[in-house]
C-alpha cells in the first residue's frame, strides 16, 4: 500500500517538474517576444498556457485522491501539502509569463520597451529565467539547500525593480504615461514570477525540514 502511495507521489512530483519547466520556458519565450516585438512568439506563450493549467488540475485531482484513499500523516502529509501549494505557485508563474507576452503582443510591431528601461528589463528577464531553472532543479532533486538559495537570487530581482522605478520616476521622463505603465507592470510581473519561485522553494524546505 505504501509503495503504491509513494509511486503516486513520484508521479505528482514529475508533473510539478514539468510545470516548472513549462513556466520557465514560457517566461523565456515571452521575454524574447517582448525584446523582439514578435507577436507570433507572444501568441505561442498565450496558447501554451493551457498545458500548464491542465497539469495543475491533474496535480489537484491526484492529490485529492491520495488524501481520500490514503489519509497520509507526518512526512507523507507534508509532501502532499507542499506539492499542492507548489503547484499553485507554478501555475501562477505561467500566468505571469502570459502577462508579459500580452504586453509584447499589444504593442507589436512596435516595442513595448523604450530605450531607458530596455537594459533593466532585459536583466530582469535573464535573472527570472535563471531562478525558474533553479526551481526545476529543486523540485527534481528535493534539495532544501539549493531551495534556500532562491531567497538570495530573488534579491537581485528586487534590486532591479527598484532601479526600474527610479528611472520611471525621474522628473525628466520623456515618454508619457503608457510606456511608463508598461514598464512598471513588466517589472512587477518579473518580480512576482521570482516571488512564486521562492515560494515553491519554500514548499520543498517545508517538506524536508517540517518548518
Amino acid at each position: 500500500m505504501r509503495a503504491g502511495f509513494h509511486a503516486d507521489l513520484d508521479r505528482v512530483n514529475a508533473t510539478l517538474v514539468e510545470m516548472a519547466d513549462g513556466a520557465t520556458d514560457a517566461m523565456r519565450t515571452a521575454s524574447r517576444s517582448l525584446l523582439s516585438a514578435d507577436s507570433d512568439l507572444a501568441q505561442q506563450v498565450i496558447d501554451g498556457d493551457e498545458a500548464i493549467d491542465v497539469r495543475y488540475r491533474t496535480v489537484e485531482e491526484q492529490l485529492s485522491e491520495l488524501l481520500a484513499r490514503q489519509s497520509p500523516v507526518a512526512g507523507d502529509l507534508r509532501l502532499v501539502v507542499a506539492a499542492l501549494h507548489a503547484a499553485g505557485d507554478l501555475e501562477r508563474m505561467g500566468d505571469l509569463a502570459v502577462h508579459v507576452a500580452r504586453t509584447a503582443q499589444r504593442r507589436a510591431p512596435d516595442s513595448a520597451l523604450v530605450p531607458e528601461v530596455r537594459s533593466i528589463v532585459t536583466a530582469m528577464s535573464e535573472c527570472t529565467c535563471r531562478i525558474g531553472e533553479k526551481v526545476t532543479r529543486v523540485l527534481r532533486t528535493i534539495d532544501a539547500t539549493v531551495a534556500a538559495e532562491l531567497e538570495n537570487d530573488d534579491d537581485a530581482i528586487d534590486t532591479l525593480e527598484r532601479e526600474l522605478f527610479s528611472v520611471l520616476l525621474e522628473p525628466g521622463w520623456p515618454h508619457g504615461v503608457a510606456p511608463a505603465i508598461d514598464a512598471a507592470q513588466l517589472g512587477r510581473w518579473y518580480e512576482r514570477f521570482a516571488d512564486h519561485s521562492v515560494n515553491a522553494g519554500r514548499r520543498v524546505i517545508y517538506f524536508v525540514t517540517g518548518t
